[in-house]
């Protein structure tokens, strides 16, 4: 089966699998997540499953490397003052590829925009899992200077582990 037809037959799974009546309350009466996630592209950081929300409950930001610029602070401005999000939470993750890419040095093309973002939070750091928390904690602080202006924002910075599955909140 290509992935074409498995995102087809996933999607057949999921329609047969119930939730009807959450589906269409949420497009009747719109969103109101509780939190605003910006999470790295990750296919093993699922921040749903890992918080264990359902439909309506997060609003999820996902960007290689959990980087932030205009359109993600944009997204999360939106959500801020037009869905009440109170809580920003900026989720990396151990084992990030973007992360790894940035100390390295060998990112070419439309990845260096992410790299070169990462590597300006982490500085002279060579530590993975440390870089991964510097980089979260440059996004909290990005978050909250661009947005101070939002009354009762409060933006967190946390790491997931990829193995066990727990998450570490900075």
């Amino acid at each position: 089966m290509n992935a074409r037809e498995r995102l087809i037959e996933g999607n057949r799974r999921y329609l047969a699998g119930g939730g009807e009546a959450l589906r269409e309350r949420l497009a009747k009466e719109g969103q109101r997540p509780y939190a605003i996630v910006v999470c790295c592209s990750d296919s093993r950081v699922i921040p749903e499953r890992i918080f264990s929300a359902d439909f309506g409950d997060l609003f999820v930001i996902r960007v290689a490397g959990n980087v932030l610029d205009r359109h993600q602070l944009g997204s999360i401005e939106y959500a801020a003052e037009h869905l009440g999000c109170p809580l920003v939470l900026i989720l990396g993750h151990t084992g990030c590829g973007a992360v790894a890419a940035a100390l390295s040095g060998h990112a070419e093309g439309f990845v260096s925009f992410i790299t070169d973002e990462i590597r300006a939070a982490i500085g002279m750091e060579t530590d993975p899992n440390e870089a991964c928390r510097k980089n979260v904690l440059r996004g909290v602080e990005t978050v909250r200077e661009a947005l101070k202006e939002i009354g009762d924002l409060t933006v967190l910075g946390a790491v997931y582990d990829i193995a066990d599955g727990t998450v570490d909140w900075l």
